[in-house]
């Protein structure tokens, strides 16, 4: 079940909001009584609810809004438990002074808004003892292990526990309460409005992640990066999922550069089938890999991990739907020797969409020129691939046949900027933009005037997802609705 968290200053709008939840098929949901701005009437919030509620007035101190007394919030929380409110959520070190009364739950509660603490199963047991009916704890993550440590807590619990790790590191945890045989999670109304940090929007918790058919037998895959809040792979990912019928989910995890093993050597635990791999752990990754695909290895990266019993198995999609994608554009017959011998391609950056594309180029035999703004990267680069750089300055005078941008400028908000200026494109050039948010950047449709030939980064980051998809399931993607799917989410017009 998902308990959606609603703040408001007046009652009105927070009456409206639970009408409106109630209406949209939510099973319960949580007033935060310390958001209202005026004297809190009870008999308004609850007369006439339309479904069960959770009452909180959360204290500054644990990352509320309570501006007045703590005598008056007391008061407050007797009254909600004598109207006979479903659900109270009483802090641990005042839960001796709230009594049990009627059929009123007791949520007892524990907030650190810095860490997740070293004593949880002492701290669990405290609140346990504290005549709790659920007890919940909710802790900052820093780290992926905080996020083991409450897993394994709640895992284990012998009464109905919540335990949630806040922050962007901590996500999992709401999102596998169910699996882990928690009452409920918590979500907020609109991703705009967050009560805690990490918390994710009900809809999509409900929607996208389908939260409440998550089971047993569901298998679990996910993204790995930090940050990750800006990835589009959950998205384009679970909607495959759900149009195949299968039992799976994908999730976003935020971990930190130094942090993949503890994830990687969870898995197996977790049920977590493989995961695709981004900033910045594409190097690192491959490390964490049993067996890796030639190709990855000759790149020196990996973006997928699938494992297999007790095998971690290492491959490279990012090279695949490049090489694909400029195949493709140049007719290229991949029977041939030497295929592109006689090209001529310029990559500009020097990270890992770089690396994969320069190498895979390199391989074929084209002639590969590296130019980024940090020209050492571009030399130490170009050393390992044996092939040639330019200055950044100098990156126009060079005669190509193929511009590839592997650098995030033009991206989503920097729409306005450009890697390679107008006047150096003609139709001769052939331009592969791997920035797909938004899919028609500056340097896309600089290219388009000049009449070169184009592959945008939707191109390389559907087929890219496709492979992974077939690496993770055995089946064949569903192409068209990977590429639907992500091309209206980066659509800069909305419509609702």
């Amino acid at each position: 079940m998902i308990c959606v968290t609603l703040g408001r200053a007046r009652h009105k709008r927070m009456i409206a909001e639970h009408k409106f939840l109630a209406e949209q098929g939510a099973e319960l949901v949580e007033l935060r009584l310390d958001y209202i701005g005026r004297a809190i009437s009870l008999n308004r919030l609850l007369e006439n609810r339309p479904c069960p509620v959770v009452l909180t007035a959360r204290r500054r101190d644990d990352g509320g809004r309570w501006m007045k007394t703590e005598q008056e919030r007391l008061m407050l929380l007797r009254s909600a438990i004598a109207a006979g409110v479903e659900y109270v959520d009483i802090e641990a070190d005042i839960a001796a002074q709230i009594p049990r009364y009627g059929n009123t739950k007791r949520i007892i509660s524990f907030h650190d808004m810095s860490e997740t603490p070293d004593n949880l199963e002492e701290l669990h047991a405290a609140m346990a003892d504290e005549d709790a009916d659920i007890v919940k704890i909710a802790t900052m993550a820093n780290s992926f292990a905080d996020n083991l440590r409450m897993i394994e807590l709640v895992r284990n619990a012998k009464v109905p526990t919540i335990g949630i790790c806040m922050g962007e590191i901590g996500v999992i945890t709401r999102l596998l309460a169910n699996r882990l045989g928690s009452p409920f999670t918590y979500a907020t109304f609109s991703g705009g409005r967050k009560m805690a940090p990490g918390q994710l929007d009900w809809k999509e918790m409900r929607d996208l992640y389908k939260y409440n058919t998550i089971n047993e037998e569901t298998e679990f895959f996910g993204v790995v990066a930090d940050p990750v809040a800006h990835s589009y792979s959950p998205l384009i990912h679970n909607k495959a999922f759900a149009e195949e019928g299968l039992n799976a989910r994908y999730f976003p995890f935020r971990v930190p550069k130094n942090d993949l093993s503890n994830l990687v050597d969870s898995c197996p635990e977790l049920n977590i089938s493989g995961l695709s791999v981004t900033i910045p752990h594409k190097e690192d990754a491959i490390e964490f890999c049993s067996q890796a695909e030639s190709s990855a290895t000759g790149i020196g990266a990996v973006n997928t991990m699938v494992f297999q019993n007790k095998d971690c198995l290492g491959y490279n999609t990012d090279y695949r739907a490049a090489m694909d994608c400029i195949e493709e554009v140049f007719q290229i017959d991949k029977s041939q020797e030497r295929p592109m011998q006689g090209l001529t391609a310029m990559v500009l950056g020097a990270g890992g969409v770089s690396r994969a594309i320069a190498w895979g180029l390199k391989q074929r035999h084209c002639d590969v020129i590296i130019s980024s703004r940090t020209h050492e990267r571009a030399q130490i680069l170009a050393a390992e691939i044996g092939c040639r750089t330019v200055e950044w300055g100098q990156r126009h005078e060079p005669k190509i046949n193929l511009l590839i941008n592997g650098t995030p400028v033009g991206m989503h908000p920097d729409m306005d900027s450009s890697p390679y200026n107008a006047s150096a494109m003609s139709q001769y050039l052939a331009v592969f933009d791997t920035v797909y948010n938004p899919e028609n950047t500056l340097l896309i449709k600089h290219a388009k005037r000049a009449n070169c030939r184009i592959i945008t980064g939707i191109d390389m980051f559907v087929r890219q997802a496709a492979y992974q998809y077939k690496l993770f399931t055995g089946l064949d993607a569903p192409v068209q609705t990977m590429r639907q799917t992500i091309k209206q989410a980066t659509n800069p017009v909305q419509l609702n």
